[in-house]
């Protein structure tokens, strides 16, 4: 199957400057996927601008099985968070909330943050999150996630925030293979249309066998799709 982790940066054409639903829907059927973790996601809300933004794409894409996870709701009515499409059966899902570090040790911007976490036909376990921008609210999510892992059918995705030599992956790779090992050449996902670094993954349990990774040059977000094909 076709594994696809897109941070759709709320669905905003990265060109045009507009929320652009079509072009997205393309990205993610140019890739052929079967699953898709998507980051940066909006839902319905009190803000005319926030709207079931998953259900959309799942009806421009044909994929039937879809689930928004809430991480925060912003003070204009906007739930704001990751979300999941799959071609297989969702049997259960949540939102499970990061820990906010107490106290914060940066300056920088603090946004609370969720992982995704969803149960599918057949035993598989799919987590999407998203990481803050500060060390310590990646830490927090590195445990968090660390947490949720299990040994088998287990598959890990989302925009991190981190380069692929940052530490706080550890706990992450000590237990999970890097889809990005089978790259043909480095590849780069961000920003989507001169990309300087490398900041999304997806990890499987050890047990999944990873066929090939790529990160194709697609700009319709402000970040690369990165997409794997697994044997489960």
């Amino acid at each position: 199957m076709k594994i696809m982790s897109f941070n759709t940066q709320h669905c905003l054409n990265f060109v045009e400057r507009r929320i652009d639903f079509d072009v997205m829907a393309k990205a993610i059927l140019d890739c052929g996927a079967d699953i898709v973790g998507l980051n940066e996601i909006r839902d319905q809300g009190i803000h005319p601008e926030y709207t079931a933004q998953v259900e959309r794409l799942a009806e421009l894409t044909g994929m039937k099985f879809c689930y928004f996870a809430k991480a925060i709701e912003f003070e204009n009515g906007g739930p704001y968070g990751n979300a999941i499409l799959s071609k297989i059966p969702i049997l259960s899902a949540e939102s499970i909330i990061i820990p906010d570090p107490e106290p914060k040790a940066y300056d920088g911007y603090y946004e609370t943050r969720c992982v995704l976490r969803a149960e599918l036909e057949g035993g598989l376990r799919v987590l999407i999150s998203h990481f803050g921008l500060n060390p310590d609210e990646q830490e927090s999510a590195a445990r968090t996630v660390a947490g949720l892992l299990v040994g088998e059918k287990c598959i890990l995705m989302g925009d991190f925030n981190v380069t692929p030599d940052d530490p706080v992956l550890d706990p992450i790779r000590a237990r999970m293979k890097d889809t990005a090992e089978l790259f043909d050449a480095p590849k780069l996902s961000f920003p989507s249309d001169r990309p300087v670094q490398k900041i999304d993954y997806i990890f499987v349990s050890r047990d999944i066998e990873v066929i090939d990774a790529d990160i194709p040059s697609i700009v319709a977000s402000d970040h690369r799709p990165h997409t794997a094909t697994v044997k489960i």
